[in-house]
């Protein structure tokens, strides 16, 4: 009896040690102690893009964290043109075509202003710090190879000399050089050369990664990332292109810089569709790039959820667009913007195609002579906000490891199959240059080792200039692309952006 007194004693004395110590899952010490999948994209953002940008990541951080983003409205061609750009002005928005033609006039007519002047006069609330600290470019030198002819000497743009002669160097022709002509000249670490028979795996090295058991040997991508200079005699040339083509039948509105005003929810029109489509006011760029041109056919690679294809049907121009994606889940999005926005109208039912396929293997060659590769990549914006499905979790690691791998294999398979004299659009919402510049390099290379075929790379700095009144082109040593960073006064992007054009 006492023995069992005891017992009863001790089970009380337990239950209140676990009433008093046992905080519940919103106590603020369990709370404090608890790491989202949030924060772990965070302190990778921090730890890598922190060395790439220097004190530009700062500010780009701090508009990327910002819970409300810009967007820009795309008018529906099938709905009600004259009465929706009435309403959207009346609100105070604008038209980016409009925006983009008075800027080009005004740099035409004073071209000794040119980007310095426009610079003070439109971009003075978020124009980056004018230089570096030399221990800061040190360390973001160190992470360019050692035969990299041009590694940035500022992440500034206000020194107009300095910006110019950047980006000459830095979009000129590259000749790749083989390993065995400069052993004599540096001392190689050998554990960073990317062999030719290698093949795409080579990308692992330059991936982000956590501890994965097994996979020790894998390092964070801050730590190492390179352009891929394998093989011996490839070179890539870079021509200027001077305008952009804005078609007519695209209406694009957005509120100038500093001013955050939101658009009102779009409304369905006389024609029973929605009026505009409200997308990320960087992600209109890619589709500018591709010029679209009467009587193209266009496939969009990867077009869930649908707004980059809605802004290429809204031209008006294409006689057959083919909107692709790999998941079931991804095809219904792109079903559901048709239904919204296009359902019923016009002669687009043959016209307009939805395919289900993995975009590494679309094997029709010649079709098109437009192929937009708005690729998955790590969606940096969104990894920020967002809990669902994020590709920081733990369960996702081995995915996110792959992600340059899939992407280079998505773009080469689009060089391989774009008809010669088409244009190919890469792009992604990503500030990794793996993802960007690098996955490009390794495409080009890979998609002419295969196929022979000689690509083109556009130099688009002229073409944008008139619109740097609304974006921030970042000149981060890019050799093939263009990026729009986030600003506080236009927080869209990233978005990264490349323009390929195969002559042969």
């Amino acid at each position: 009896m006492a023995c069992l007194f005891n017992r009863q004693v001790f089970r009380k004395l337990a239950k209140m040690q676990v009433a008093r110590y046992g905080h519940k899952v919103d106590h603020w010490s369990r709370i404090r102690k608890k790491k989202t999948h949030m924060d772990r994209a965070l302190k990778h953002f921090d730890e890598f893009y922190g060395n790439v940008y220097g004190k530009s990541w700062e500010s780009i951080r701090t508009a990327l964290l910002m819970e409300e983003h810009k967007y820009m409205a795309v008018v529906n061609s099938f709905s009600d043109i004259d009465r929706i750009k009435s309403e959207l002005e009346s609100h105070g928005a604008m038209n980016l075509k409009t925006i983009y033609e008075i800027y080009k006039e005004y740099i035409d007519e004073k071209p000794c202003k040119s980007d310095k002047k426009r610079r003070e006069e439109n971009q003075a609330s978020d124009r980056m710090e004018a230089m570096i600290s030399d221990a800061e470019m040190s360390v973001v030198q160190s992470h360019y190879p050692v035969d990299y002819e041009s590694p940035p000497t500022s992440l500034s743009t206000n020194n107009e000399a300095e910006d110019v002669t950047a980006k000459d160097q830095a979009l000129q022709p590259i000749e790749m050089k083989s390993i065995d002509s400069n052993l004599s000249e540096v001392a190689l670490d050998e554990n960073r050369i990317v062999h030719p028979n290698a093949g795409l795996s080579g990308l692992y090295e330059f991936v982000p990664a956590t501890k994965i058991k097994g996979m020790e040997d894998w390092v964070l991508e801050s730590q190492h990332y390179g352009y891929y200079k394998e093989g011996s005699e490839f070179s890539v040339n870079v021509e200027k292109e001077m305008v952009l083509t804005f078609p007519q039948f695209l209406n694009i509105y957005t509120f100038e810089g500093s001013n955050n005003s939101k658009f009102p929810s779009p409304r369905k029109g006389s024609t029973g569709v929605s009026d505009y489509y409200l997308l990320d006011g960087a992600s209109v760029l890619p589709i500018f790039a591709l010029d679209l041109q009467p009587g193209d056919a266009v496939l969009d690679m990867c077009a869930a959820p649908g707004g980059k294809m809605l802004s290429i049907l809204q031209t008006l121009m294409p006689q057959m667009l083919v909107a692709n994606d790999i998941q079931k889940s991804r095809v219904n999005r792109i079903h559901s913007v048709i239904n919204q926005y296009v359902a019923g109208i016009g002669n687009w039912e043959d016209r307009l195609i939805v395919t289900q396929r993995d975009a590494r293997f679309i094997d029709d060659k010649d079709m098109f002579n437009k192929i937009l590769v708005d690729v998955p990549c790590t969606t940096d914006r969104h990894v920020l906000h967002s809990e669902d499905n994020n590709l920081f979790k733990p369960q996702r690691i081995q995915e996110r490891l792959k992600i340059p791998e899939l992407q280079a294999a998505i773009l080469t398979n689009a060089l391989k199959i774009i008809s010669v004299g088409g244009t190919v659009v890469y792009a992604t919402c990503s500030l990794s240059p793996i993802q960007n510049d690098g996955v490009v390099g390794m495409a080009l290379k890979k998609a002419w080792e295969e196929t022979n075929s000689i690509m083109i790379v556009k130099d688009m700095s002229e073409a944008l200039n008139p619109l740097r009144c609304l974006y921030r082109f970042g000149n981060f040593g890019l050799k093939y692309g263009h990026i729009a960073i986030p600003t506080l006064s236009n927080n869209w992007g990233p978005m990264y952006f490349c323009k390929i054009v195969r002559t042969r």
